[in-house]
Parts: structure tokens; C-alpha cells; sequence
């Protein structure tokens, strides 16, 4: 290998080191204080609307629902144990990218911007794909986001289900 075309390798390593180490340092924690901050919000929201469309309810309503929603989300997640909670951060941090987005989610708009059929069309994407991680990915999403929906007994309806039955 002549000298030249040593230096332009080490240049150019160099290079892409330095751009990966300032695109991690971008990255965002996914749960700030072990909590959903403003873009995991807008995550759960995106989600939430995909996976719960045709029970929630419309207009003001549906607003107030989906904030009580993430609320329980935000309350279930810091029932996880350390481990989950930091697991669940680091999903979140790389979701919370577009190149994250784009490769686990198959989703090109911003989460705060795609519409319910894009959402719901990256979670069937994830569901049925070949690769076990977009399958837990799309499971950790949906579970988590029924989890805290249906935690809720006003919403236990929906399912038909009348409640625990009192024991005598």
C-alpha cells in the first residue's frame, strides 16, 4: 500500500469517526429522568392513534384521552425495572432519530408529523417483518401502549368487559 493511499484511508476513518461520534452525541436520551419527555410523547402519541384508531374518542375528547393515556404510559414505564427502563430509553433514543426511524420503523415522517395510515402502516411494516428486532420493537410499542390504554377501567368497555367481579 503506497503512502498516499494510507493517509486518505486514515483521513477518511478519521473523518467518518467524527461524524459518528458527533451523531451519537446528538442522540437524545429516550426517557430524560426515567421519564417520556416531549419527543417520547410525541412517539406514544403517534402510536397510540394508530393502535387504539376507532376507540378513541373524537375531538376535545379524544385529546383529553390520549393526554390521560400518556400519563399512564408515563406511569407504567417507571414501574419497569432498571434494566427495562434503560433498555426502553436506548429503543427510544434511536426512534427518536430519522435514520432510527427510517430503519427500524420503515417510517420517513417525523413522528409528530405522520398521519394515523402511516403510523399504521410502519407498525404492520414492523409486525411482519423478517427481523426479530422490528418484531419486538413493533411488540414493545403496542404492548406498552394497550398496557396503560386498558389499565384505565373507563376504557374496559370498549372490550365488553364489565369489570372484576366482587368476591362474597
Amino acid at each position: 500500500m503506497q503512502r498516499r493511499t494510507l493517509l486518505q484511508l486514515g483521513a477518511v476513518a478519521a473523518t467518518s469517526l467524527a461524524l459518528a461520534g458527533y451523531g451519537l452525541s446528538r442522540i437524545q436520551p429516550g426517557l430524560p429522568q426515567g421519564r417520556l419527555g416531549d419527543a417520547g410523547r410525541q412517539l406514544f402519541t403517534a402510536v397510540a392513534r394508530a393502535v387504539l384508531d376507532g376507540i378513541l374518542p373524537a375531538g376535545d375528547a379524544g385529546r383529553a384521552a390520549l393526554g390521560a393515556h400518556l400519563q399512564r404510559v408515563d406511569a407504567t414505564i417507571q414501574g419497569f425495572s432498571p434494566a427495562t427502563s434503560k433498555e426502553l430509553s436506548q429503543l427510544l433514543s434511536i426512534l427518536l432519530t430519522a435514520p432510527g426511524r427510517r430503519a427500524l420503523a420503515g417510517l420517513a415522517t417525523p413522528w409528530d408529523e405522520a398521519s394515523v395510515d402511516e403510523v399504521r402502516a410502519a407498525l404492520q411494516g414492523m409486525r411482519l417483518s423478517r427481523l426479530q428486532p422490528r418484531q419486538q420493537v413493533y411488540h414493545a410499542l403496542r404492548d406498552i401502549t394497550n398496557g396503560a390504554w386498558f389499565a384505565d377501567p373507563s376504557t374496559w368497555p370498549a372490550l365488553g368487559y364489565p369489570g372484576p367481579r366482587e368476591i362474597a
